[in-house]
């Protein structure tokens, strides 16, 4: 078993940057990959970035391209995503996620299902 822990999340102005960080406990002798998702209010939760198990392939959606950042330490166990850039539609609860490694597949990348462990979540609001 994985505990995953998210935090970071808060206020952030329009333009602003936040870091959210994702500490797991438990099972970590095992390196999974990592992912974030989010979910706006009234929306589906939606994908946002994954790394894999050692850091060396990132993938993210569209929308926060060139924007965040996903990253790892695995000596520390834990993940982040670094938000620059915020804009209004960024404004979310980010859920970190934890799932075995793969093959390159952006549609599993993307699949709920393919992560085992899920954080709590952390608010990010945006003002403008």
């Amino acid at each position: 078993q994985v505990q995953l822990v998210e935090s970071g999340g808060g206020l952030v102005q329009v333009g602003g940057s936040l870091r959210l960080s994702c500490a797991a406990s438990g099972r970590t002798d095992i390196t999974y990959a990592m992912g974030w998702f989010r979910q706006a209010p009234g929306k589906e939760r939606e994908f946002v970035a994954r790394i894999n198990s050692n850091g060396g392939r990132r993938y993210y959606t569209d929308s926060v391209k060139g924007r965040f950042t996903i990253s790892r330490d695995n000596a520390k166990n834990t993940a982040f995503l670094q938000m620059n850039s915020v804009k209004p539609e960024d404004a979310a609860v980010y859920y970190c996620a934890a799932g075995p490694s793969l093959g390159y597949s952006i549609s599993a990348y993307k699949d709920e299902g393919r992560y085992d462990y899920w954080g709590q979540g952390t608010q990010v609001t945006v003002s403008s």
